[in-house]
């Protein structure tokens, strides 16, 4: 197994991706099975190709990832962000590029918890006057 180039983690609501960076000819795997396999739904795919078609560097790297927790859209996310990560190490132009298509910011939004007296995290129950 050759010798990552770049390494880094990228996270999404609950999900956790560890990407590496091989010098390769474009291949993305996860979790052993190529990315378009894994995610059938073009979108997440194009999500997971971003930071790649950005700086124009598919075709460079090979890319291996696993993800564990969330949903199909929380892995992807959290693997175009471990990838833009791990690009952003590769040099300083790249970090700009990526860093003003907002592709290196961590996305804070998750699911907000339930409160207690209430039926969700903020519906509450019908009110009766009488």
């Amino acid at each position: 197994m050759a010798e990552a180039l770049y390494r880094a983690t990228g996270r999404r609501k609950t999900a956790v991706a560890r990407v590496r960076l091989l010098p390769g000819d474009g291949n993305i795997t996860v979790n052993g099975q190529d990315y378009r396999e894994y995610f059938p739904r073009p979108s997440h795919q194009v999500s997971v190709r971003a930071p790649l078609e950005l700086l124009e560097s598919a075709q460079r790297y090979d890319v291996v990832v696993e993800v564990s927790g969330g949903g199909p859209t929380g892995q992807a996310d959290a693997i175009r962000h471990g990838i833009a990560r791990a690009l952003a190490e590769e040099s300083q132009q790249a970090r700009g590029e990526l860093k003003e298509a907002g592709l290196l910011t961590r996305d804070a939004r998750a699911v907000e918890r339930k409160k207690y007296g209430l039926k969700k995290a903020r519906k509450r129950p019908q009110f009766s006057k009488r």
